[in-house]
């Protein structure tokens, strides 16, 4: 890697890590809880997604926000089943996934993330790291329930997971899939916005019926598969204002009719998205 293109790598991936640490000082938000199955419930507001299942041997968990939220969040779990959390599967590194760890792990919770989402965390030097790592797939059992995480490429991370409830038939995408507002390729950490179509793709394999993404409301598989031409479309304009120059293409990005009136963090990667797509 050329000295230019280290620093400029340096300095994206410091910047992002300045986002979550900002956003992590914010004062906590109220949380709302939504039952999404009979098994299944999601908490929002407040960073990423949280779902989570209880069952007869405790909770398993997906994705637990910032570290101000945590007792928000067990106070929520607390209030549908006396288990406790046993674990917790990370979607990928982002502090607004992973900034409950710490509480996690400190109330005996076993937390699980792709190599790829640790050895970030260990790189942004980011709190909670996961004692268990897979590369490409790892299953939970307990209480009778089975629940899957699977890697299947490149996208919003490098280290992108999907965690799958097939009793449920229940998906959570995690950032590689959001509901609200732009989507954000951190290129610094491995993202690719070449890689993110081919990816999701991969996801509708599954038998399911609901989708709990990364951020906003839930979904459907209908809506999941939408999102594959959402990306191409995303990615074509985004080459597209690159080839005026990468230093000020986010300018040149509109995104409006796709229901993105701001690009928002997707801005963050013009670069790395630019040197990509070159």
């Amino acid at each position: 890697m050329r000295k230019t293109h280290l620093l400029r790598f340096t300095l994206v991936t410091l910047a992002a890590a300045g986002v979550w640490l900002a956003w992590s000082q914010n004062p906590p938000a109220q949380l709302t809880m939504e039952k999404v199955t009979d098994n299944i419930y999601v908490i929002m507001q407040s960073g990423g997604n949280v779902a989570f299942m209880p069952t007869s041997e405790g909770v398993i968990v997906v994705d637990d926000k910032f570290a101000q939220d945590a007792p928000q969040i067990m106070a929520k779990i607390k209030s549908v089943t006396d288990k406790p959390v046993r674990y917790v599967l990370n979607t990928h590194q982002h502090g607004d996934h992973t900034g409950g760890n710490e509480a996690m792990l400190a109330a005996g919770a076993e937390i699980l993330i792709h190599k790829n989402a640790r050895a970030n965390m260990v790189t942004g030097k980011q709190p909670g790291l996961p004692r268990i790592t897979f590369s490409d797939e790892t299953q939970v059992f307990l209480g009778g329930k089975e629940v899957l995480a699977r890697h299947l490429g490149r996208g919003h991370t490098n280290g992108d997971a999907v965690v799958y409830f097939p009793s449920e038939r229940v998906l959570h995408t995690g950032d590689l899939f959001v509901t609200s507002g732009a989507p954000f390729c951190d290129t610094a950490n491995g993202g690719s916005i070449k890689e993110w179509e081919g990816t999701v793709q991969k996801i509708l394999q599954y038998d399911f019926d609901t989708v709990i993404p990364g951020h906003g409301n839930v979904a459907k598989k209908a809506d999941l598969a939408k999102w594959v031409q959402t990306m191409a479309t995303i990615r074509g304009r985004v080459k597209t204002a690159c080839a005026g120059g990468a230093a000020d293409a986010a300018t040149r990005l509109n995104l409006t009719d796709l229901g993105m009136p701001t690009i928002g963090m997707l801005g963050r990667g013009m670069a790395g998205m630019c040197q990509e797509l070159q």
